[in-house]
């Protein structure tokens, strides 16, 4: 049920608005009793002990860059600025983007996140490529406020694409973890080349445009256009974000399929946890 939901506010995410609200005025959706300070304070909070905790810890002083915990964060966390009257990243923040710096750089000396000597194969590929994605979505999204492609945020983007399936199946995407925790951790390899298609186009200065990644990008199409029909909700949401960004991936016809099924799914879900109706709005 909390796959729905999460669908659901990704899709919010997209439109950048609140979709829904209770019949009651006094609901928590009342945006009076929000406060970004707090939202701040927890999310800081949650990252520290993160970045400390000693199952994260990984080789040269870094530590994993989590589907669960991180990357949310670092898509969230910046949001608050305005909010915040916050000039730059904070320290948490900074923190964080130093962690993947380092990595991104050292890319061909760290070890992966998982690998195979001590999880077993395929656990090297799939560390390689869950976190090449990780890194460019994260390192780009930081780069949207300068409108400049930072050097570091394009070598995450060219560790990813080295990083890219070019036979088989799976052709155009990239292989990614599989712990069966879905969707906690995103055990899908669509929901991975779907992220990756969001970082390509979220990459200020056209970067989608450049031809050395033409036929990249041609092969990550072709994929998440044959593989789109058999994806859970979930999936299909993030490509709906992905389609917002790149040109080709869906018709304005089959983002409002998507959007439909997704505020109809959220709505009943919702009024089966909390017991009461819940409506969309706008």
């Amino acid at each position: 049920m909390r796959a729905v939901t999460l669908a659901t506010w990704v899709l919010a995410a997209c439109l950048g608005a609140s979709m829904f609200a209770t019949d009651e005025p006094s609901s928590t959706a009342n945006s009076e009793s929000w406060s970004g300070k707090a939202a701040a304070a927890y999310l800081d909070g949650r990252m520290v002990w993160w970045m400390g905790w000693k199952g994260a810890a990984r080789d040269h002083k870094t530590f994993c860059v989590s589907c669960h915990t991180v990357v949310p964060y670092a898509m969230a966390r910046p949001a608050l600025r305005a909010t915040l009257a916050e000039q730059a990243p904070s320290s948490t923040e900074r923190q964080l983007l130093d962690n993947v710096t380092k990595r991104v750089r050292m890319w061909k000396e760290v070890e992966p996140f998982y690998p195979d000597e001590k999880r077993g194969v395929p656990k090297t590929a799939e560390s390689r490529g869950t976190e090449s994605i990780l890194n460019a979505v994260i390192l780009v999204g930081y780069d949207v406020a300068t409108g400049k492609l930072s050097p570091d945020a394009r070598l995450a983007l060219d560790n990813m694409w080295g990083q890219q399936l070019k036979t088989g199946e799976a052709r155009g995407a990239w292989a990614w973890l599989q712990f069966h925790n879905s969707p906690w951790e995103g055990d899908s390899q669509y929901y991975g080349a779907a992220l990756a298609a969001i970082a390509v186009g979220t990459a200020p200065g056209n970067y989608q445009a450049a031809p050395e990644i033409q036929d990249n990008m041609k092969l990550l199409r072709e994929y998440l256009v044959q593989e789109r029909e058999s994806q859970i909700l979930i999936n299909r949401v993030i490509l709906l974000w992905a389609s917002m960004k790149v040109p080709g991936l869906l018709t304005p016809a089959q983002q409002k399929s998507i959007m439909d099924e997704a505020l109809r799914a959220d709505a009943k879900i919702t009024s089966q946890i909390w017991g009461e109706r819940v409506v969309p709005v706008g």
